[in-house]
Parts: structure tokens; C-alpha cells; sequence
């Protein structure tokens, strides 16, 4: 079988997008996922997006997440960017604001004027069932508005917020991202026993009330060069813990994203906005 496909990346983290529309992957299996974006073996990717028709009369789109390692997941903030663009420059819609359907709820996506892409990523989801986190039997503390936790990983604590965004997230606030344990740490973080869906495993350094450096550890895929759903995470935790403003300036290694979150304004009712970048790499085809 010949696969169409287009390769983009948002500030550094790359896809494989493929439109399921106007083709048939339905035989694809975790075995594909898995060669397709092996980087010596096959295309090469942190992710695969695949567009699909709406199954839900309110969204214009669905599409679905598969990461480096065949895995489904649930959510991806840089790639809800790229999906954007994709749908856009393939003419499968005129709109610059459009619906799509994820595995948790609908997601409203917008083309801005600059290039950039305005990403409503919805309510951050704090209920540990809902995570989900497990925290029995865990030490913890309150900083601000926010309960961390203590994992013990390599016979050290490590304390961190649970936060959702669609996806889990594990953050932790260190003194230098440059210096921190990521490669260590996250294999031990992403498959601790109090994550039973595993985790991804965000390292945060605070600049200042409006600016963090972030890296993350993504769970099925390893260290990426930017992670969107973390970075609206490690905004979240970092509002709550009333160590950051919005809105929030997140340096990912692969570039800037732009995070804004109204809860001391609106509560828990207030939506996660999230702006940057997506680009077009190349377009090809592969036989698998």
C-alpha cells in the first residue's frame, strides 16, 4: 500500500499527519504507527495525527493521537495546531476557526492573521479519578491553591501536581531545566504506580511571574522539543501554586508558546488558551 502523508512540526515537535478522509488506513496497525515514525526506519515523528471524518454533528473534524511507540493517547496540544494547518492548505475546509472532536471533548481551533494558531484547549481536569492519579498513601503539601505530591523515583522525593489537560501530566518545579534529571527521572515518573494510564513528566523553571522554561518528558515518545499540552499544564500548576500570572510565556527547547489561563478571574470554569506556531515540513508518500 502507497500512504500519502504530510510531515509538520510545532515549535519542534513533529508529526506524520495523514488524511484518513480521502484513504483508507483502517488495516494499520501499532506495528505501522511504530515503523512510520521510526527515525532511521521510516519517516520519523514524536507523533501521528490522523484526520477523520466528525462522528458528532458539533465538530467539523476528528482526529486521532498515536505516538513514537504505537500508542493511542487522548490529547495533543502542538498537534491540534498542526491540525489546523493541515485541513487548511489540503482544502478540506475554508474556515479559520474550526471544531474537532479529540477522545475527551471538542476542541476549538483558530487560524490568527500572524500565522500562528489559537488553540481552546478547555478546562483543566484536577480530580484525581479524572487524571487519573492515585494518591494514597503519597506525603503531601499545599502551595497556593495547589496540592503537590512526593513520588519517590531513585531513592530521591520528587514533588510534583497532577494536572489534565485531556492527557496526564506530572509537574515539577526545579531550579534549572538544563540541569534536570529528565532522562532518569521521566521513565521512572511516566510509569509510576500512581499514574495507572501512565504520565508525561513536565520539568519547570520559573523566570519570572509571566515566563517558564519547560521540558517533558512525553509518555510512548521520550523527551520531545516542545510539548503543548505540558506547557498549558506547567502553566496551570504554576497559577495555582500562585507562582505565575497569566498569561504565561512557556520556552520550550523548540520554541515559544503562549499560555492563558483566567482562573483567578473565572475559577475552575476558566479555559486553557494556547498560541503558536505550525508548520508545513514536506509532503510525500511511502509504501508500508
Amino acid at each position: 500500500m502507497q500512504l500519502q502523508f504530510t510531515k509538520m512540526q510545532g515549535a519542534g515537535n513533529d508529526f506524520i499527519v495523514i488524511d484518513a478522509i480521502h484513504q483508507d488506513i483502517s488495516h494499520l496497525t501499532a506495528v505501522d504507527w511504530r515503523k512510520l515514525a521510526d527515525r532511521k526506519f521510516g519517516i520519523g515523528a514524536d507523533q501521528i495525527l490522523i484526520v477523520e471524518k466528525a462522528t458528532i454533528s458539533d465538530a467539523d473534524f476528528k482526529y486521532r493521537i498515536f505516538n513514537h511507540d504505537g500508542t493511542e493517547v487522548e490529547q495533543c496540544g502542538n498537534g491540534s495546531r498542526c491540525f489546523v494547518r493541515f485541513v487548511r492548505e489540503k482544502g478540506l475546509t475554508q474556515k479559520t476557526e474550526i471544531q474537532v472532536e479529540v477522545a475527551h471533548t471538542i476542541l476549538t481551533l483558530t487560524e490568527l492573521d500572524d500565522g500562528r494558531v489559537k488553540v481552546n484547549m478547555g478546562a483543566a481536569i484536577l480530580e484525581h479519578h479524572l487524571i487519573p492519579f492515585i494518591n494514597e498513601g503519597l506525603p503531601t503539601q499545599i502551595v497556593g491553591e495547589a496540592h503537590e505530591y512526593a513520588l519517590s523515583i531513585s531513592e530521591k522525593t520528587v514533588w510534583m501536581t497532577p494536572v489534565s489537560m485531556g492527557n496526564p501530566h506530572a509537574v515539577q518545579i526545579v531550579e534549572s531545566v538544563d540541569l534536570a534529571p529528565l532522562s532518569s527521572q521521566g521513565p521512572l515518573i511516566e510509569t509510576h504506580p500512581a499514574f495507572p494510564q501512565r504520565v508525561n513528566a513536565g520539568f519547570v523553571e520559573i523566570i519570572n511571574r509571566h515566563t517558564i522554561k519547560i521540558r517533558v518528558f512525553e509518555r510512548g515518545a521520550g523527551e520531545t522539543l516542545s510539548c503543548g499540552t505540558g506547557a498549558c499544564a506547567a502553566a496551570v500548576a504554576g497559577i495555582l501554586q500562585n507562582r505565575l500570572d497569566s498569561p504565561v510565556l512557556v520556552k520550550t527547547r523548540g520554541g515559544d508558546l503562549e499560555i492563558a489561563w483566567e482562573f483567578k478571574n473565572q475559577g475552575g470554569l476558566a479555559k486553557v488558551m494556547m498560541t503558536g506556531p505550525a508548520t508545513t515540513v514536506f509532503d510525500g508518500y511511502i509504501n508500508i
